[in-house]
């Protein structure tokens, strides 16, 4: 009953004020970043079916901060993290090339071992409360130090991402074509991982490790299942990526009690708005 009357009064002055103070500004800001380039990059793996490579890399950026706090860099989390998944998004895929053992065989070794050594370590340093903010976000793990660098990053692959906007769309549609016009391909396909492992690292300050995949999934199924062509489903997905998270940090900073992880509501919300598109779309049918 009280979590119910603190969403019916979530636009009282208190909920206003806490959008006021600066740590709560901030990490609303990197959030709509990230949900943006959670949106393009996630129509791409959806439509390649590399969707669980998310879920690996995020695993493999919980590891990286949680040494990187063992280690004494706990102040300077993404400048370990980021250098640490990229790196393991390219031996993902090198590895899959040259063995042809599967990606999903792959990404649960690299997932479930980085996880091991993710909770070992953050239980080691911060307990298990720094496991739990690790795994599912929260609004207040971004500080001063995150915000610049995130949105120095979030900006640059949202650029890159435009710029090469037609050779990625070759690549994701048609890949033998592709390679029949002398493109790189292999070139594109580790600019995209790379893209994604950046992405994934910049947003599991605020969604978690255990979210950040999911919400780079689900806005992307929903917009395929509404669009009809390459352009309208990466649209659509950054709109629904954009209203999932400003919806879920609302209800996140509306209840009090208990308190709500901020990743598990925006997800929830974007699992909500694609059981709606799917029950739309059958209703029409």
């Amino acid at each position: 009953m009280s979590s119910l009357n603190a969403l019916l009064n979530v636009f009282d002055q208190e909920f206003f004020l806490m959008l006021k103070t600066p740590l709560v500004r901030n990490a609303l800001f990197v959030g709509a970043l990230v949900s943006l380039c959670a949106a393009l990059l996630g129509v791409i793996l959806v439509l390649k079916h590399y969707a669980l490579i998310g879920h690996g890399l995020g695993e493999v950026g919980f590891a990286a901060m949680s040494v990187a706090s063992l280690i004494g860099l706990g102040d300077y989390p993404l400048v370990v993290a980021i250098p640490v998944v990229c790196i393991s998004s390219i031996l993902i895929m090198r590895i899959n090339q040259k063995s042809g053992m599967g990606g999903d065989v792959l990404i649960g070794i690299f997932s479930t071992s980085a996880l091991a050594v993710g909770v070992l370590a953050s239980a080691y340093t911060s307990g298990y409360s720094g496991v739990y903010n690790s795994m599912f976000g929260s609004l207040y793990a971004v500080g001063k130090s995150d915000v610049v660098f995130s949105v120095s990053l979030s900006a640059a692959v949202i650029l890159i991402f435009l710029f090469l906007y037609n050779r990625l769309f070759s690549v994701t549609y048609d890949e033998t074509y592709a390679r029949a016009t002398d493109m790189n391909a292999d070139l594109y396909q580790f600019l995209i991982s790379l893209l994604t492992s950046v992405s994934i690292v910049l947003g599991m300050r605020v969604m978690g490790a255990m979210m950040i995949s999911s919400f780079i999934i689900f806005p992307a199924i929903t917009a395929k299942r509404l669009a009809r062509s390459f352009r309208s489903m990466l649209m659509i997905a950054v709109i629904v990526a954009l209203v999932s998270f400003f919806v879920g940090v609302t209800i996140s900073l509306a209840v009090e009690s208990p308190s709500l992880p901020t990743g598990a509501c925006v997800v929830s919300v974007s699992v909500l708005i694609m059981m709606a598109t799917f029950l739309f779309k059958k209703g029409r049918r």
